[in-house]
Parts: C-alpha cells; sequence; structure tokens
C-alpha cells in the first residue's frame, strides 16, 4: 500500500511579526562607568547609542512569550492553530524541557511539535528556512518562529572588548502558506573551522557565569567579506535584483558591518536600511525580526515590500533569503 503523502502548499510567507525589548535602558554613560571608554567612542565604533537589559522579572523566557503573542495578534491566527514552534536561543536556562515546549503552554496551544535551534546571530533566518520547508511541504500549515536572547546575562561586564555590544529581546514571527511567492530560498551554511571566534564559556569550567568571548577583527573581516557575498547569493536565488529591494535587514552586529555591506552589495539610496542597534544592541536571534517590526512600526517600511534578511554569527554560521514584509 502506498505511502499517503500531506498535501503541499507552492508557497508559504510571513503572516506578522512581533517584538519585545527589555526594559532596562543601559546608556553609552552608564556603560563608561563599568568600562574605561567614551560615549562618542561607542557610538563611532558601532552605531549603538543605548541597549536594552532585563529588570527584575524579565528573561529570556517572558520576552519570547511577548514577542510571539504580539505575532499571533498580527497574524490572525489563533495559538490552538499552530502546528509546530521553533525557538532560536542560546539564551534559555535549562538543558531541557525547551523553550519552545514552556512557551507553548504558555500560549495556551494544543499539541504542536516544539523545539530549540542554536544558531545564535543567524537563529531568526535557520528558523524562518524551516518553517517555509515545512508549510510547503505540508507538514504544517502555521509555523510560530521566535528568537529570544537575554546576552547581558552572559556580558563580562569588566571586558572593554564585547561589554558594550550585547541587549535582551525577543522576535516573533508567524509563517504560514501563501498563493504567491513570498519567501526565498535559504542561502545558510557555516565555517566550522572557525566556530571558536565567537563563544560562551563551558558551563562546567566557567569560574563564575559563564562569558561571552570574541576575536572581533576576525568577526569583522569574515562579515564585510565572504557574508557580504552571501547576501548577494540570497537575491540571486530569488531573481531579485539589487535595486528591485526596498528594505535590508541586516542582523544588527555592528553599523560599519552594515555599512561595508551596503557597499558591497550596491544597494541604491532609496532601500530603506534598517539600524535598530542604535538603541537595541546585538541581540543575536531577536535582531532581524526586531529590526524588521522596528520598520514596519515607523512606516520606513511597509506590508508587501520585498527585503533581503541576513543574520550572521557565532559558529559561524550565516543565512539569508529575500521575504515579502507581512
Amino acid at each position: 500500500m502506498p505511502i499517503t503523502i500531506p498535501k503541499a502548499r507552492q508557497f508559504s510567507r510571513i503572516l506578522g511579526v512581533g517584538g519585545a525589548r527589555a526594559s532596562r535602558v543601559v546608556t553609552n554613560e552608564e556603560m563608561c562607568t563599568m568600562i574605561d571608554s567614551t560615549p562618542e567612542w561607542i557610538e563611532q565604533r558601532t552605531g549603538i547609542v543605548e541597549r536594552r537589559w532585563v529588570a527584575e522579572g524579565e528573561s529570556a523566557l517572558t520576552l519570547a512569550e511577548e514577542a510571539a503573542r504580539k505575532a499571533l495578534e498580527r497574524s490572525g491566527v489563533d495559538a490552538a492553530n499552530v502546528d509546530t514552534l521553533i525557538i532560536s536561543t542560546v539564551s534559555h536556562y535549562m538543558q531541557t524541557p525547551s523553550m519552545a515546549a514552556i512557551v507553548a503552554e504558555k500560549l495556551g496551544m494544543g499539541h504542536p511539535a516544539v523545539f530549540d535551534i542554536s544558531a545564535a546571530c543567524a537563529g531568526f533566518c535557520y528558523a524562518l528556512g524551516l518553517a517555509d520547508a515545512l508549510v510547503r511541504a505540508g507538514n504544517a500549515k502555521h509555523v510560530l518562529i521566535v528568537g529570544s536572547e537575554v546576552l547581558s546575562e552572559y556580558t563580562d561586564t569588566e571586558d572593554r572588548g564585547t561589554a558594550f555590544l550585547f541587549g535582551d529581546g525577543a522576535g516573533a514571527a508567524v509563517v504560514g502558506p501563501s498563493d504567491v511567492p513570498a519567501i526565498g530560498p535559504t542561502v545558510w551554511g557555516s565555517e566550522p573551522a572557525a566556530h571558536d571566534v565567537i563563544t560562551i564559556d563551558d558551563w562546567r569550567q566557567a569560574a563564575a557565569h559563564p562569558y561571552i568571548h570574541m576575536e572581533g577583527r576576525a568577526v569583522f573581516k569574515w562579515a564585510t567579506t565572504a557574508i557580504a557575498d552571501k547576501a548577494k547569493e540570497a537575491l540571486a536565488a530569488s531573481g531579485i535584483a539589487a535595486h528591485e529591494l526596498d528594505a535590508f535587514i541586516p542582523h544588527q552586529a555592528n553599523n560599519r558591518i552594515t555599512d561595508s555591506m551596503l557597499r558591497h552589495l550596491g544597494l541604491p539610496e532609496g532601500v530603506v536600511v534598517a539600524r535598530d542597534i542604535r538603541t537595541t544592541g546585538n541581540t543575536s536571534a531577536a535582531s532581524v525580526p526586531l529590526a524588521m517590526e522596528a520598520l514596519l512600526e515607523s512606516g520606513e517600511a511597509t506590508s508587501g515590500q520585498t527585503a533581503l534578511i541576513i543574520g550572521f554569527g557565532a559558529g559561524l554560521v550565516y543565512g539569508a533569503q529575500v521575504i515579502t514584509l507581512p
């Protein structure tokens, strides 16, 4: 007897996006009470003016739930009708159960497939690639994806090279079927030989709380060369020319990296560029969806426009897609 194959769907799309930012605002001035630096130097080197850190009662879990609720509301999809929940995080405080399992219970979901992935700053793009494949294969009708990070808990506030970079937040999106192409092919991969360029301490060996460590120069060189090429590959894979883009939403790692990628891509002046790092900092897996939400809420970008998104970070991993904004 032949195996029954579920009805596949030709296309998928992002139906709604939501974000949650930690409530404590940490300015460059405050940061300079922790490290030997100046507010001007931090802004010049990164584009960051302030970042968000969690306050009492906030966590990667609470931020994930908040962002997910907003994405569901904006998508018009009830939580009970979500088949799969994928959360990308390096900040979950438990090895098991997954953050996705806990968030599913808090959202009142039915019996979805739930799992976490660890793809650092490319996590949202990785999750989107998985969601797109699940919907088009007929294995899910609606997939909720979340990137949620509380990197302040892993920040060594005495490390002058990294202390000012990281922030806390969550971003979420609901992916469902579409009648027209709205999520391009996922261009993703890794540089395994450089897996130790960005790390969080092995918790078994850490003297205190595990901290983030990064070889800044190596990461900057990689992001401004190899990753810029991957952004071009994502455009080519989707059949979209640079001048046809409405928005560019890169991982919010460093404004100088973004500027370098803009030059490499040759994007025209009319393309809106996400600069959410200015007030949010680097939020890893939450970075791309938070920046997307910020552009939509400000009106700088609108539903139906075409955007290139790309994430890149520890692993070293990268992922990119051309999408239609929800």
